[in-house]
């Protein structure tokens, strides 16, 4: 299944993806359930699944796309993750992942504006492959992570590159607000039994930046399900976003920004296109 977080006519759902366009699940069970998120806390992907052949309720053109989990609990992102990154950034190999948070408020849906604020001209593109986890799980082992995953989507962690080295700690230049993006929808796992076989290509106006097989991760999605597991339950809703591959715009001679009225195209195979107009910050 593609499930999907959407507003039409200004109101807030959730649905499917069927030929000829969205199944309108909050519609349906939205006295159940508010919206993604509490369709995974409630394990009922099978009540979606369930209304896979219906029509479509109105065309994919007639949304906006919102964040595939619009509030997530927790989105963990991981950094330094591929080794083409490892070596463009000129680092070592690192011992452990690293970890850093980002907040709701700072991303935006499939076709939402990534604006570029005011502060900086030092906007950066990194696309990546997100990991919603679909049940909760403390001290999860290697060997049963994959279980726990609900899907996947392809995410753009925008990145404001000074911001992100006023200190160790990548937290304020990965944070602005709707600097980033996710979607545009959720492949259930079902459709993807091994995340290692995907691979992503970036683009910035057409030009490809990015291109990486998962496979090249440094740490693989297992053994960070089994590491982010150890510090805290992870739980319905909650997302991983696995790291980028090499060829940022940072990494390049000269640096490569996204300004405003580019596009930005982070396409991961079996999951989908997340497109996203840059726009400067008013």
């Amino acid at each position: 299944m593609k499930l999907v977080s959407f507003t039409r006519e200004g109101k807030a759902s959730y649905g499917l993806v069927v030929e000829g366009g969205i199944v309108d699940a909050g519609a349906i069970l939205g006295d159940k359930y508010a919206d993604l998120r509490q369709v995974l806390e409630a394990d009922a992907l099978a009540e979606l699944q369930g209304l896979a052949t219906r029509n479509a309720d109105f065309s994919i053109d007639e949304i906006e796309y919102l964040p595939v989990i619009p509030e997530p609990q927790k989105t963990f992102c991981i950094g330094i993750n591929y080794m083409t990154h490892i070596k463009e950034m000129k680092r070592e190999k690192p011992e452990y992942p690293w970890v850093f948070i980002r907040h709701p408020q700072c991303q935006v849906g499939h076709g939402q504006n990534m604006l570029r604020p005011k502060v900086s001209e030092r906007f950066d593109f990194e696309g990546e492959l997100a990991v919603i986890i679909g049940k909760t799980g403390h001290h999860i082992k290697r060997e049963d992570a994959l279980s726990y995953i609900a899907g996947y989507s392809c995410y753009n962690d925008g990145s404001i590159r000074d911001f992100q080295r006023h200190s160790q700690l990548f937290t304020a230049g990965k944070n602005f607000y709707k600097s980033g993006s996710f979607g545009p929808w959720l492949v259930t796992a079902d459709e993807i039994p091994d995340p290692t076989q995907l691979s992503l290509e970036t683009r910035l106006n057409g030009e490809v930046m990015q291109s990486a097989e998962l496979s090249d991760l440094c740490f693989d999605i297992p053994y960070l399900i089994e590491y982010l597991s150890t510090i805290g339950p992870l739980c319905p809703g909650d997302v991983i976003v696995t790291g980028t591959p090499g060829g940022v715009g940072f990494g390049r001679d000269p640096f490569v920004w996204m300004k405003d009225g580019d596009t930005i195209e982070v396409e991961i195979s079996s999951i989908g296109v997340l497109s996203n107009p840059i726009k400067d910050e008013e």
